[in-house]
């Protein structure tokens, strides 16, 4: 017999249709339009329930991947070493010699110091991707007006039509191959606005390896958080 879900219901002036949301921290809400019937709920999460076991699977799968790191985090493919250090407010990447793992020195109370690490990968992030950015557009031949760095929970980066672009700072937990492949993917649409075969065609010119970067973001990108 199966087990049942545990789920919390929700009801909404603004909804105009039953939603389940799956969150892999805060678990399971239904959201209800105010004149639906509480039956509503259970025969949602009833007709969605593989795909909502299918979502907490994969959430309980990124919670594995973050707590296999240790006393580490990923920047760029390489580990760098929490210290926590008493007093300490801020972030700060001690860089090591001989081989050895780079330091973050961090606050050693929890929740300051995971505060302190996002950001430090946002600061951290600009140095990283700016250059790229720059080196990318010239050799396009174009420009772009603003640089953004963000948090965007589905999205990795981002150019509008006025050239403003915007980069998710989690990128950093990457592999330095797929940074380069998202900052060229969004360069590229400076150049060709949509995702057509002459974006592909542009972006594997100096991305030649994208698809396997983007399968990897594809495959991967859930477990990009601290």
């Amino acid at each position: 017999m199966s087990s049942e879900l545990t789920y919390r219901v929700r009801r909404s002036d603004r909804a105009r249709r039953v939603r389940v949301l799956v969150d892999p921290h805060s678990g399971v809400e239904v959201v209800l339009p105010r004149r639906s019937p509480a039956s509503a709920a259970p025969a949602a999460v009833a007709e969605l329930r593989p795909w909502i076991e299918a979502r907490l699977a994969d959430g309980q799968a990124v919670r594995d991947a973050v707590a296999a790191r240790g006393a580490t985090v990923p920047y760029l493919g390489r580990d760098l070493e929490l210290r926590p250090q008493h007093g300490r407010s801020r972030a700060h990447r001690v860089r090591a010699a001989g081989g050895l793992a780079d330091e973050l020195l961090v606050p050693d109370d929890r929740a300051t110091a995971q505060v302190a690490v996002e950001r430090w990968y946002r600061r951290a992030a600009r140095d990283e991707i700016a250059p790229r950015l720059d080196d990318a557009v010239a050799a396009l031949g174009t420009s772009y007006t603003t640089l953004a760095i963000r948090n965007q929970r589905t999205r990795w980066g981002s150019c509008s039509s006025s050239g403003a672009m915007s980069f998710n700072w989690r990128l950093l937990l990457a592999p330095e191959a797929v940074l380069d492949y998202v900052v060229w993917h969004e360069a590229c649409h400076l150049r060709v606005m949509d995702h057509s075969p002459r974006f592909w065609q542009l972006v594997q010119r100096h991305c030649p390896d994208y698809a396997l970067h983007r399968r990897w973001l594809r495959a991967k990108g859930s477990t990009l958080v601290l």
